[in-house]
């Protein structure tokens, strides 16, 4: 049996990985998926000190308390950010990371280095100036998902953006696959990460035939996806 650790993607929270945690248990696994300091169920803790520091401590506080070890990391999106900060503080608590359709920063990098335009949906009066609101879904959620996703999507903190990542290297050591999500957005942001992953050493590469969020739209493949990878250790190597 492998424990999955989850560090969700931005303006989302552990609630949007319901689908996968009957389908990991049917596999033999377990899907532990907290959620972000001013995300989702925690939303009322939300502050502009919020930072990816912050978020990155959330994870590490899950691992100390659960005294979990050999986990399968999974960072999705906005979630590299923090599983790659995880992972330099406590690589001997990680079998390895996945990379989800995720970012992959190098040291002194932010999420903002890493994209052409800031992420984020269209200004909002409503919405305070430090926190940044929910870009949209992709296209294919279906409208079920949809109705049960936006209202428990909240905006997000503007400084998990901007803060650079300063890490030691000792991630390095940590086993990483990158799981490319096929059916890109516009502008494939993640298509640079796929193509590290590629020729990089220490890497898996694994593909699925699915948008963004295959925690929504392609459960099953995604949880077929991860199953080999705990049954196999890195993908591809």
């Amino acid at each position: 049996m492998a424990t999955f650790l989850v560090a969700h993607g931005a303006w989302s929270a552990g609630f949007a990985w319901k689908k996968m945690r009957g389908r990991l248990r049917e596999l033999g696994h377990e899907l532990i998926t907290p959620t972000y300091t001013g995300l989702g169920e925690r939303h009322h803790l939300a502050r502009p000190e919020v930072d990816l520091e912050t978020h990155i401590a959330d994870v590490l506080g899950v691992l100390h308390c659960e005294d979990l070890r050999d986990v399968i990391l999974v960072g999705h999106s906005y979630g590299g950010m923090v599983a790659t900060g995880v992972a330099d503080r406590v690589p001997d608590r990680l079998a390895q990371i996945v990379y989800l359709d995720a970012f992959v920063p190098r040291s002194g990098q932010s999420l903002l280095d890493l994209v052409p335009q800031p992420p984020g949906g269209p200004p909002d009066p409503r919405v305070e100036p430090w926190r940044v609101p929910p870009n949209p879904l992709p296209p294919d959620t279906s409208p079920a998902d949809v109705a049960w996703i936006m209202p428990r999507r909240f905006p997000q903190p503007r400084r998990s953006f901007e803060q650079r990542l300063t890490l030691a290297g000792a991630g390095s050591a940590v086993p990483r696959t990158y799981i490319y999500c096929t059916r890109p957005g516009p502008g494939d942001v993640f298509r640079q990460f796929a193509d590290r992953a590629r020729v990089e050493p220490g890497w898996g590469y694994l593909e699925i035939d699915a948008t963004h969020n295959p925690h929504l739209t392609a459960p099953d493949a995604l949880g077929a996806l991860l199953g080999a990878i705990a049954a196999k250790g890195v993908a591809g190597r």
